[in-house]
């Protein structure tokens, strides 16, 4: 009887923390595509609200991971990684009781802190133990049993809104379950333990800790902040993924199309995630995230220009593209380029900088968004075809390079 060799790289904290966010991003998802209509038709808010709620919720994230990326590289990570799915379920569970958009509001400001506080560590502890070139692999794979999470949420949602004879708000508890069970995963995760330096047991003095270092905490490569500065400026045209299902009801679907449209987006998103980031492990990651950027742009400027409803599923399914080629591969990007001991510093950078982005993209994109959301689609979508072009230009000189295979290549 032939058994099946795991991979070097699926390491027991790669494979329960991508366990941990599949069960989280099944909660998120679940209600992420019904919130926008449950914001403006169930509770009364405007188009700018949308906006407004999902930018400052991404803002709060964002502040929240810069300090957490660098509180990574000191502390425990594993207890952070837990406080922030811990909030995540909080916020879940005040939206279950929100009566007004303002406590909706608060509640998304609460799971996106939880967001921020869980994500530059994470990310840093799914490298413990890997090899080098394995870095795409990982991140892929992560973001594909984090997005499939996010096929089984809208599902379960678009069954469980027939059973409850279409009504929201039993969703909104649903929700609450999958993101408790995902704290309590957590408890699974295991950590290297750090030891403090020059600390000598039995005369034989202890390594020092990864965290530390002689000169202090390490600059970041003037590449990979070249990098970062770079990918922050492009999220200030990613506008809240709440704002293009907004721009799918006004087409005219309906609630149930507005989600199966999500779940397509999501299939996509989760296929191709992993054989992106393993892509990026043999191919320079610029020209992988400039494909992404090209499926940004043909998801923005294609929602902007259809007129018809049925469009919305194929332009959508092409977006899914978008996040798989970027997302993990960012990632992997900026980890590649980032000294072993600031690892948690530059994720939490990278990802406070362009979630921060991302609010202001909620906030002009609502403001702009008028009776159709044409305009603000068209600019970006615009702007993310520019940003390709340009990337494929002049990548390398962001530190785009092939990643350094190790002597044993990860299977």
């Amino acid at each position: 009887m032939t058994t099946v060799r795991r991979p070097r790289w699926l390491t027991r904290n790669v494979a329960t923390l991508s366990g941990v966010s599949f069960l989280q991003d099944a909660a998120s998802e679940l209600l992420y595509p019904i919130l926008p209509i449950f914001l403006t038709t169930v509770l009364g808010a405007p188009a700018a609200v949308v906006g407004a709620v999902e930018g400052a919720a991404e803002g709060a994230a964002s502040l929240t991971k810069i300090v957490a990326g660098r509180l990574a590289d000191r502390s425990s990570k594993r207890r952070l990684i837990g406080l922030g799915y811990g909030l995540a379920a909080v916020g879940k569970l005040i939206i279950a009781v929100a009566g007004s958009w303002p406590v909706v509001l608060v509640a998304r400001c609460v799971d996106r802190l939880g967001k921020g506080i869980r994500g530059a560590p994470r990310d840093a502890l799914l490298m413990e133990g890997v090899e080098a070139d394995s870095r795409g692999r990982i991140f892929g794979f992560h973001r594909m049993a984090d997005t499939l999470g996010a096929v089984v949420g809208p599902a379960l949602g678009l069954v469980l809104y027939e059973l409850f004879h279409r009504q929201i708000a039993p969703l909104l508890w649903v929700a609450v379950v999958p993101a408790v069970l995902s704290v309590l995963l957590v408890a699974v995760v295991r950590e290297q333990r750090r030891a403090p330096a020059a600390v000598v047991r039995q005369g034989v003095p202890r390594r020092t800790t990864p965290a530390a270092h002689p000169g202090g905490p390490a600059r970041l490569p003037a590449r990979l902040r070249l990098l970062i500065g770079g990918l922050a400026v492009f999220s200030l045209v990613n506008f809240p993924d709440a704002l293009l299902l907004l721009r799918a009801h006004d087409l005219g679907l309906t609630t149930e199309g507005v989600i199966g449209a999500y779940i397509l987006y999501n299939v996509a998103y989760a296929g191709l995630s992993y054989p992106a980031g393993a892509l990026s492990d043999r191919l320079p990651r610029h020209l992988v995230f400039a494909a992404g950027l090209g499926c940004f742009a043909a998801g923005y400027l294609g929602l902007g220009l259809i007129s018809e409803p049925g469009w919305v599923f194929p332009v959508l399914t092409v977006y899914g593209g978008f996040a798989a080629a970027t997302d993990g591969v960012g990632k992997a990007w900026v980890s590649s380029l980032a000294p072993a001991q600031v690892q948690g510093r530059a994720q939490g950078l990278f990802q406070g900088l362009t979630g921060g982005g991302v609010l202001v993209a909620g906030i002009w994109a609502g403001l702009a968004w008028g009776d159709a959301g044409r305009v603000p689609l068209l600019v970006s979508g615009a702007a993310g075809l520019l940003l390709a072009v340009g990337l494929v230009v002049a990548g390398r000189r962001l530190g785009a390079a092939i990643p350094p295979r190790a002597a044993h290549p990860a299977q």
